[in-house]
């Protein structure tokens, strides 16, 4: 098979793996790699788990598929359960999906249909933030903020309001951790008096941010002001924990460290582990119970009872082998270990939380000037990692987006201490390797 009718979504050439173990992969070749990033931080669990295969195996057997709007299965009835269980308090009605561009675009339309049935029909608009990820459909890549994903598209979305982001390395208020009042928080309200809050519905944002900044965490104190602002306006929150979500942080939710709770969760990529395409939006008491009509919303594949019975296993092998707390043991050691790549001088900004970091790269650590573009930094480094047989996740445009460069590194959840060891030893050598050619 020569696999040239595959209309591929990046690289000229894809190199095809043939085995997936633990926190490995192989290659047809039979060269070993550490999944460093869990694929583009979907693998919590790890591959090759035959508890999901043979979950899989006896759905097929029982039923394949069903349609969602008039039948359910075992396995919908019991993923949703197991979700449940897993959700804040409160949030515990689930939507199913099949990914994370669905999961926050169903988000923005419960949000609207909310609004319908409550009395306050002029309520559309979604605030974001810039340099953020929501998703790739029109209307999820209308609320985020990355630059470069929406460039090619902006006459076809909608114009959804921004506010900027909470990035404390490169704050765009010019403050310090230490002066600061957070500005960042405080333009939400601004922004919402702005457009009317009449009109808006609510309010989307990433706990930490994942793929446009590259593992940026909010500073204290942030969301409980946007929590703030948002009740105080009548708007819905949405957490976008497509990454951050079970236990990626080192706890449930992303959000859990700032002790909130949002109106609707949206998550993906861990749900179901990489194994089958899932994703789910997840509704507080408040938000279902305004519903006393269908939600107007859903897809062929939407609730899909091989996809929802993969989804249950991972959900069932997080939890019997205590992955969140896993996550947060074994994330404080990552950060420790990865701290030590600050002797290198293209090294500005570690950051993260659990089994989740991101490293921003730096051409002048004091005055923080990004590479050039032209010249792929961050690209550089992906690639003589994978040279050097670990895989990480790449990110561009940190800066503004279009200057600035980032990795993120985010292996599964079951990693060991010795491999977070290889991990980093494999980084330290990747990232030297480039730097020879700057510095």
């Amino acid at each position: 098979m020569s696999g040239q009718h595959v209309f591929s979504r990046g690289a000229d050439h894809l190199y095809e793996m043939v085995k997936g173990e633990g926190i490995y992969l192989w290659d047809r070749d039979g060269r070993r790699y550490i999944d460093g990033s869990s694929g583009p931080i979907c693998v919590n669990i790890g591959h090759g788990v035959k508890e999901v295969a043979d979950a899989v195996k006896q759905q097929m057997d029982e039923v394949s598929y069903v349609h969602s709007s008039h039948f359910i299965t075992r396995s919908v009835k019991d993923c949703a359960d197991r979700l449940a269980a897993f959700a804040p308090e409160g949030l515990g009605h689930v939507f199913f999906c099949s990914g994370g561009s669905e999961a926050t675009e169903a988000a923005a339309k419960m949000a609207r249909q909310y609004f319908l049935l409550t009395g306050e029909p002029r309520r559309y608009k979604v605030v974001a933030r810039w340099q953020s990820y929501h998703g790739n459909t029109l209307g999820s890549l209308s609320m985020s903020g990355n630059i470069a994903r929406r460039r090619r598209y902006v006459p076809m979305l909608i114009d959804f309001p921004h506010i900027p982001p909470a990035y404390c390395y490169r704050c765009p208020y010019g403050k310090t951790r230490d002066t600061c009042d957070l500005d960042c928080a405080r333009a939400l309200d601004t922004e919402i008096r702005a457009q009317g809050p009449e009109h808006v519905s609510a309010f989307i944002a990433e706990p930490v941010v994942g793929a446009t900044l590259g593992t940026v965490p909010a500073p204290e104190g942030y969301f409980q002001v946007i929590r703030e602002t948002c009740d105080r306006h009548g708007v819905l929150f949405i957490a976008d924990e497509v990454m951050t979500g079970l236990g990626r942080t080192g706890k449930k939710w992303g959000l859990d460290h700032w002790g909130v709770k949002p109106d609707i969760i949206a998550t993906a990529k861990g749900l179901a582990g990489g194994y089958l395409p899932l994703g789910a939006t997840m509704a507080s008491d408040k938000v279902y119970e305004a519903f006393g009509e269908p939600f107007a919303h859903g897809h062929t594949y939407g609730s899909h009872p091989v996809v929802c019975a993969a989804g249950a296993a991972v959900l069932e092998y997080t939890v019997k082998h205590r992955l969140v707390e896993r996550s947060a043991e074994n994330g404080k050691y990552l950060h420790r270990k990865l701290a030590d790549l600050y002797d290198h001088p293209s090294v500005g900004n570690i950051r993260g939380m659990g089994v989740f970091a991101g490293i921003e790269f730096v051409k002048d650590k004091e005055t923080k000037e990004p590479f050039d573009p032209k010249h792929r930094f961050n690209g550089r480094v992906v690639d003589m990692c994978f040279e050097n047989g670990l895989l990480v996740y790449p990110g561009s445009g940190t800066v503004d987006g279009v200057r600035g460069d980032h990795i993120q590194v985010a292996p599964p959840l079951i990693v060991d201490k010795k491999q977070i060891d290889e991990i980093v030893a494999l980084l330290d050598k990747s990232i030297g390797e480039v730097e020879k050619e700057f510095f």
